[in-house]
């Protein structure tokens, strides 16, 4: 085989992949949008950027954190490509129009707080404000990526949350993310860190009282857990978390002090205890009744 074909055979790899259990179980289910380590050759070849500066981006090994949910009767989606390339917890509509040497459509939302933080769908910046392009792209771009990465995403989660909600009258998201460790920062000198924030916008994509439950498991492993502070959760947990229709959304962040060298960007000692303990937090979301989080009945 030539390295054309090689290469080739590398692109047409699926952009998504979902580890499913043998038997569906249980209403929840686990997705890692902004894992994906696999560098497409067209974002490497334009960008002024290396691949280790792109990674700043990535929630770094979040994927393998939650791997084992199959063992618990949840399946886990992952985005393989990277979020530097597709940013997947955004609208498809936010697009940064500075990025582009042509015209947008007329729905491109240029205006979002995220796009002007250079954040969009397709992102102008890394994490640590770096600009990853040093010329304009043009909007085909755009509409490929999306196209080749955005939609199957969302559209395999769909499947999933539907899956779910035919089987269990409700459907719980986990939407699974890690932050800077400087996200985590004590909002109080002499506090501790932060060591986990849940989003749930405040009460509007999930019910309270699965967050309770969640903060308590956590809070008992001996960790330091916020609310919607400083991270209520994203385009996702809006898109999709209906607690009125039996679909629920909870935003998890991960600091990756527990876990992550953050320079170089491996593993620490730290990530055993933090997948067990997470491996704990599953088998304890596992066994909830499904009936506690299904819409309640209009009365006849």
């Amino acid at each position: 085989m030539n390295n054309e074909a090689k290469i080739s055979e590398r692109e047409d790899r699926p952009p998504v992949e979902v580890l499913a259990p043998a038997a569906l179980s249980t209403p929840f289910v686990f997705a890692s949008p902004h894992s994906g380590r696999r560098y497409p050759a067209d974002l490497l070849r334009i960008s002024r950027l290396d691949r280790h500066a792109l990674r700043q981006s990535e929630d770094s090994y979040v994927d393998l954190i939650f791997d084992a949910a199959p063992a618990f009767g949840a399946p886990l989606l992952r985005a393989l490509f990277p979020r530097a390339y597709v940013d997947v917890n955004r609208s498809r509509h936010e697009l940064d129009p500075r990025m582009f040497a042509d015209a947008l459509p007329a729905s491109a939302d240029g205006r979002s707080n995220r796009v002007l933080a250079g954040l969009g769908v397709i992102p102008r910046i890394v994490a640590d404000g770096q600009d990853i392009y040093g010329r304009k792209l043009n909007y085909f771009d755009a509409r490929r990526r999306l196209s080749a990465c955005y939609e199957p995403y969302h559209e395999t989660l769909s499947d999933l949350i539907g899956q779910a909600r035919r089987k269990f009258g409700c459907a719980i998201l986990v939407d699974c993310h890690s932050m800077p460790s400087a996200g985590g920062a004590p909002f109080r000198l002499g506090e501790r860190r932060i060591d986990f924030v849940l989003g749930d916008r405040f009460g509007a994509s999930c019910a309270p009282s699965l967050v309770s439950l969640v903060e308590q498991a956590l809070v008992k492993m001996g960790y330091n857990v916020s609310r919607n502070a400083p991270y209520a959760g994203g385009f996702v947990a809006a898109a999709y978390g209906r607690p009125a229709e039996g679909v629920h959304v909870l935003q998890i962040e991960i600091n990756r002090a527990l876990y992550l060298d953050e320079a170089r960007l491996t593993r620490t000692p730290g990530f055993g205890e933090l997948r067990r303990n997470m491996h704990a937090l599953m088998g304890e979301l596992a066994r909830i009744d499904p009936a506690a989080l299904r819409p309640a009945q209009a009365a006849e």
